[in-house]
């Protein structure tokens, strides 16, 4: 499942705004009394998606760009039966990794504040901001509880990747490794073969039956192949 999708720009913003006016479907504009007619209007969906994109777009991302967003909606439109609640689990793909500082352990809360921010802005219920401020969290670890169906759709979609074909795979593991450039070889193997683990160690790495049936044979036999070439 290779990330290079014919997904541009243009398309990513029609996505963006379907998602948005699914999420805040019902809602009356910040500021707007909840009772009585609604005068306001909300917020222009434009000026997120452009915000957005250019934070998918900026130029030290190797891995996390446009096309890992695109993929992982296009594996949460796949999983999208299993969610409770589909438009929270978009919202939280866009978000995810819109904060992204290779050099930085606090991007996933950043994310998620930027999330917080931005939604109430814009007009999305404030229980839906909240789960996708939650769900963007939840990325820390993908390891959702059991019964949490907005989690595991998120988390198997942002993990799909390592069950790809072996050569998808290598460019993955590449593009990681060039946004880690900054990193000497050997602390880079070191810290790579933590995740990968960590990773191994999970009960399972895929939630929905769908990620378990498809994904996760794959996905170990991938990551054990790349923590031993790491270890060689």
């Amino acid at each position: 499942m290779p990330q290079d999708a014919p997904h541009g720009p243009a398309d990513l913003a029609t996505r963006w705004h379907q998602a948005l006016t699914a999420a805040r479907e019902g809602a009356t504009a910040p500021g707007t009394p909840a009772a009585g007619p609604h005068t306001g209007q909300l917020p222009d969906r434009d000026p997120y998606a452009e915000n957005l994109l250019a934070r998918w777009a900026e130029p030290h991302r190797r891995y996390h760009t446009t096309a890992h967003l695109t993929a992982v909606l296009d594996h949460i439109d796949t999983l999208a039966g299993h969610a409770a609640d589909p438009a929270a689990v978009r919202l939280a793909a866009w978000f995810h990794d819109a904060v992204y500082r290779p050099d930085r352990s606090e991007n996933e809360e950043r994310s998620a504040q930027l999330a917080e921010r931005a939604l109430a802005e814009a007009g999305v219920p404030g229980a839906r901001t909240a789960e996708v401020a939650r769900l963007v969290r939840l990325t820390v670890g993908h390891d959702p509880q059991p019964g949490d169906t907005n989690g595991e759709v998120l988390c198997d979609a942002d993990l799909a990747i390592l069950a790809s074909d072996p050569a998808a795979y290598a460019r993955y593991a590449a593009a990681v490794r060039e946004e880690y450039a900054f990193v000497p070889d050997q602390a880079f193997r070191e810290g790579r073969s933590a995740v990968l683990r960590e990773l191994l160690g999970l009960p399972r790495l895929f939630h929905t039956a769908h990620g378990q049936t498809r994904w996760e044979d794959k996905a170990r036999q991938n990551l054990a192949t790349e923590l031993e070439l790491l270890t060689l």
